[in-house]
């Protein structure tokens, strides 16, 4: 097989994942006392689901929380840290918590949507270490992405935060569409080869 073929192979399969870029990129996490800094035995688990609309310059929130030790006293994302995965780091939220976060409870669950051009979405140090409202938004983004940023729920007998998780992108169909057409096209190059 010619290497023009094989370009011009990857080259449509890139052009025919195009129409389905999304616009909109889900982070998930799951939210446990071992994942705190440092780790604590709380019996308690939760999830968060952060979507981030890059057409509206919107983030949905939906966190669901249960077991808890403590009451909730705040909830927020920090971002973001040193190492993805690891540390802990100032918040990149709105303060002291998410707006009507439910507080005073072991369990509950939250969906909002912020907008974030809206300089009340973030704390106010984390948009002057940026430089402006677009910086800390482009900030919190690259930590979405690179596993640096951490969603964290706070309780009374856990001040430093009771449950936490480092946030991670969810692949996108047309990411493993792309993977199986490459795939596809290592495999016929192969076959061709050996023929």
């Amino acid at each position: 097989m010619k290497l023009s073929t094989l370009f011009a192979g990857c080259l449509f399969a890139s052009v025919a994942a195009m129409p389905a870029a999304a616009h909109q990129i889900v982070y998930t996490t799951s939210l446990d006392g071992p994942s705190e800094a440092p780790p604590n035995i709380s019996p308690g688990t939760g999830t968060a689901k952060i979507t981030v609309d890059f057409d509206l310059v919107t983030m949905r929130v939906e966190e669901s929380f249960s077991g808890l030790q403590g009451n909730v006293t705040a909830s927020h994302i920090h971002c973001c840290t040193a190492v993805p995965g690891a540390g802990t780091i100032g918040v990149a939220t709105t303060l002291p918590t998410f707006t009507d976060f439910p507080s005073g409870v072991t369990s509950g669950t939250y969906d909002r949507t912020f907008d974030m051009t809206d300089a009340s979405s973030y704390n106010p140090a984390f948009v002057t270490a940026n430089g402006s409202v677009g910086g800390a938004f482009n900030a919190l983004v690259a930590g979405l992405d690179g596993g640096t940023a951490y969603a964290n729920i706070h309780t009374n007998i856990f001040p430093a935060g009771e449950i936490r998780g480092f946030l991670a992108p969810i692949p996108e169909p047309e990411a493993y569409a792309m993977l199986l057409a490459g795939l596809g096209m290592i495999g016929a190059v192969a076959r061709r080869r050996r023929g």
